[in-house]
């Protein structure tokens, strides 16, 4: 497939509302195929489609990525929604492919409920903790044009 150009910081696209894929076409299924290449070349974990200039929801991750010892294990997520959050919150160093070389503590959930389109169309739903549960919030956040600094900000 293709690598896609990732927008940085500055670019308004990263602070608008993504709109939900109403139909899942070739466009989708290859948007996300791209999106999982690009965020593999780039050395992330996560990725929205905000984040290469698509307003759609749809997010990519994959936390097995730089585990040792570990097979890739892509997702592709679309329409994705937290249904249910922990009380419990867990501060992390988050950083983003938008913003290079920026790294700042973040208070997430510490699980967190995922209802989802896989890309057959299946609704599916993901009970997700600590990192991928850090992740999915993440990736989600930017579906609605919140980006981790957003949430720094926020929380001072």
């Amino acid at each position: 497939m293709a690598i896609r150009e990732i927008r940085k910081e500055g670019d308004e696209i990263l602070s608008k509302k993504c709109r939900e894929v109403e139909e899942i076409t070739e466009k989708i299924l290859e948007l996300g195929q791209d999106m999982l290449d690009t965020m593999y070349k780039y050395d992330g974990i996560g990725l929205a489609a905000s984040q290469v200039g698509i307003l759609k929801r749809v997010i990519v991750y994959d936390i097995k990525y730089f585990e040792e010892d570990e097979k890739p294990e892509p997702h592709i997520l679309i329409n994705p929604v937290i249904t249910s959050r922990s009380k419990t919150m867990i501060e992390v160093e988050e950083g983003c492919l938008s913003f290079p070389d920026v790294y700042e503590k973040v208070l997430r959930h510490e699980k967190v409920t995922v209802e989802y389109m896989d890309t057959k169309g299946k609704k599916k739903k993901i009970n997700a903790k600590d990192i991928e549960a850090v992740v999915l919030q993440h990736e989600i956040d930017h579906l609605d044009g919140i980006v981790f600094l957003d949430r720094v900000e926020e929380q001072k």
